[in-house]
């Protein structure tokens, strides 16, 4: 029963977070029509009678009644019964004070409040009340500063304007709510893909560690074995023999020595858990000085320590920036910078190469690797920015900082 009660206070919670989003995407729409009237009921008041003071406590009464419009989803939820009736009276003062121009006021502001309050609460009874309310506000307002001749226009017009407020408030919410829905699917989507990543990383690396495993598990007893054999060999003086199978242990040996070279190139990145950042990317600047000979100055200043598929992915991106250097930039020397700050992760690569066209990213065979540094860098909700001239190329990972455990 409590675990129900928890999935109905987490269904409320989500409801009242999709209805003030739906509130907050109706402020602007609201205040731009609310401008309209109100401008249109001052210039039809100044042409046939400008009255200074009435107009200026209207102004005043009018921007009251835009700031409850624009802060609605904060009160008119807790408070529904107490705005509402701040709405009618203000526009009712509206009206009665702009005695030659409370057309606007009436057929502008009502229907609109009548649609808010749909919007606000699904409740019929609540909407029925507002609309029977803003109808008293209406005749009211209408016979007080107007003529009873002048209902017979001014209500079908009232009417008209209700309906299509009404209508267009149907369909805006409508979309609004579909919006709402679109996104939170997009965000499952990117957390479910995130959950879906970290676990083919984990299987990948499970994999590997198992193939090393039998590699170097069935390699080493094999030569064991024929250690052994020839141990015995040798104390019989069947040396011929001995040779032979030493002959068959050193093949041995080379074949396990390249299946295991093999499975460690694929493991070099060992479990983030069990690694420190730091000595994994001087790992990765040791084997690229040592397979080029190219200097690498590097400027490491992390101050927390990143998730696991942070790591993964900025291994990968320094590792795929170096070997694109090594191939094709013909530098003298790199410069490797990593810090943390505001929340994100910056790795910036340079060297002093001989650049190339940026713009020939994904179409040159000989860069496809920066596609890859990209497509990295997006799945873990980063960006990738590259300058390249003839006097070098810096490459720019900027992605959000993730903290993760510590060991």
């Amino acid at each position: 029963m409590a675990r129900n009660e928890g999935g109905l206070k987490l269904n409320d919670k989500g409801f009242k977070a999709e209805h003030i989003d739906e509130l907050l995407a109706s402020r602007l729409p609201v205040l731009i029509w609310v401008s309209i009237v109100y401008i249109a009921t001052v210039i039809m008041q100044f042409l046939i009678d400008p009255l200074i003071f009435q107009s200026a406590v209207f102004t005043g009464l009018f921007i009251i009644h835009g700031a409850l419009h624009w802060n609605s989803f904060r009160i008119s939820r807790k408070y529904f019964w107490i705005y509402i009736l701040v709405q009618e009276i203000l526009i009712y003062l509206c009206a009665i004070l702009m005695r030659e121009a409370y057309q606007p006021v009436l057929i502008g502001l009502l229907p609109v409040l009548i649609a808010q309050s749909l919007s606000i609460s699904f409740r019929i009874k609540r909407i029925l009340f507002v609309s029977l309310a803003s109808l008293i506000v209406f005749f009211d307002a209408a016979l007080t500063v107007g003529e009873r001749e002048e209902l017979h226009l001014l209500f079908p017009f009232f009417t008209l304007m209700l309906i299509v407020v009404m209508a267009y408030a149907v369909l805006f919410f409508r979309q609004v709510q579909e919006r709402l829905r679109i996104q939170s699917f997009l965000h499952d989507l990117q957390e479910a893909h995130k959950k879906v990543e970290e676990l083919t990383l984990s299987n990948e690396r499970q994999r590997m560690a198992r193939d090393l495993h039998d590699t170097l598990a069935q390699g080493v007893a094999g030569i064991t074995m024929q250690l052994e054999a020839v141990d015995a060999h040798m104390t019989q003086g069947n040396l011929d023999r001995a040779q032979s199978i030493i002959k068959l242990s050193m093949q041995q040996a080379r074949r396990t020595l390249a299946d295991a070279r093999k499975a460690i190139d694929n493991l070099r990145l060992k479990s983030s858990s069990e690694i420190d950042f730091k000595e994994a990317i001087q790992d990765e600047v040791q084997h690229f000085k040592d397979s080029t000979g190219i200097p690498v100055f590097t400027d490491i200043q992390l101050t927390k320590r990143s998730s696991r598929l942070i790591m993964e992915h900025s291994l990968h991106i320094i590792k795929e920036s170096l070997t694109n250097i090594a191939r094709h930039a013909q530098a003298n020397a790199v410069r490797l910078r990593l810090f943390n700050e505001k929340e994100r992760l910056f790795i910036q690569v340079i060297d002093d190469g001989i650049g190339f066209n940026i713009d020939d990213i994904g179409k040159d065979v000989g860069h496809y690797g920066l596609l890859g540094i990209q497509e990295r860098a997006r799945l873990i909700g980063g960006e990738v920015s590259v300058t390249s001239s003839s006097e070098g190329t810096t490459i720019t990972v900027d992605v959000p900082f993730v903290e993760g455990e510590m060991t």
